[in-house]
């Protein structure tokens, strides 16, 4: 998008658990507790990447895009978006029951959604 750079900092990428810990700070016990797709998780990272980027807000996305991967407590599909400013943090956790590109979509249109909902309504 033309001009994006005018408000898009930077965006990371942190699939593995220790790039959870080592670029956001979400500290190993909590994924050890609650695992890596869990609102905790994904609270952490929004506020990781809010207060390590230096940015006014952070969103985070975390889930179980399949096809394996999930449980009977989370089951693919299962998705955390979380959005901190500073002051607070907001997440929600989001179903999909598509394919694995189809959730990855899902995913980004949740966390956009959030963030759209945040900049207009506060």
């Amino acid at each position: 998008m033309p001009g994006s750079s005018a408000f898009l900092n930077r965006g990371l990428v942190v699939y593995s658990n220790q790039a959870k810990t080592e670029l956001l700070g979400v500290p190993e016990d909590v994924l050890k507790r609650y695992g890596a797709v869990s609102e905790e998780t994904a609270r952490l990272m929004a506020e990781g990447v809010r207060s390590r980027s230096g940015v006014d807000l952070g969103v985070a996305v975390t889930g179980i895009a399949g096809p394996s991967g999930g449980s009977d407590e989370k089951p693919v599909g299962t998705v955390f978006v979380a959005l901190a400013d500073g002051r607070r943090t907001l997440c929600e956790k989001c179903s999909s029951r598509w394919d694995r590109r189809r959730t990855k979509v899902f995913s980004s249109q949740q966390a956009l959604r959030m963030l759209q909902q945040y900049l207009t309504e506060g």
